[in-house]
């Protein structure tokens, strides 16, 4: 009878469980970093999209010589508004493209507020509720 001394190659569970770790560990170095990243990411869109609600604001303004209302909103860069003061030169078309006012990063609403002149507009954060600290925490763009 021949005895085979072959040599068989191949890894051991010990050698295949260290490599599994050490990927494990990359993997979460790797994740908090895109967490984080996307986390600033979307502070970022939030505040470009604001930018932008300002200066559709802004044309509204030079256009019919004062903001749109607090009652009248963000609403009125789609449509003219019915209620008063009605703006003298509204723009076809409105003040932003679409048919809808943009959200926040987190598909929230943003809030206006407007007195005497001055606007607010206000993302209240990934969580949607006034107050927060980090992802959570209120935007404004008097900041």
């Amino acid at each position: 009878m021949r005895h085979l001394t072959q040599k068989q190659s191949g890894f051991t569970l010990l050698e295949v469980m260290i490599v599994l770790a050490i990927i494990g560990g990359i993997m979460a170095l790797v994740a908090t970093n895109i967490v984080g990243s996307a986390s600033d990411a979307r502070v970022k869109t939030t505040q470009s999209q604001m930018k932008l609600i300002e200066s559709a604001l802004d044309m509204y303004k030079v256009d019919n010589f004062n903001y749109p209302t607090t009652e009248q909103g963000l609403e009125a860069l789609i449509t003219a508004p019915t209620s008063a003061p009605i703006p003298r030169n509204y723009r076809s078309g409105g003040y932003l493209r679409g048919n809808s006012v943009p959200t926040d990063a987190w598909g929230n609403a943003f809030l206006y507020f407007h007195d005497r002149g001055q606007f607010e507009l206000i993302s209240l954060g990934a969580d949607g509720v006034e107050g927060g600290e980090g992802e959570n925490a209120d935007l404004s763009s008097l900041n």
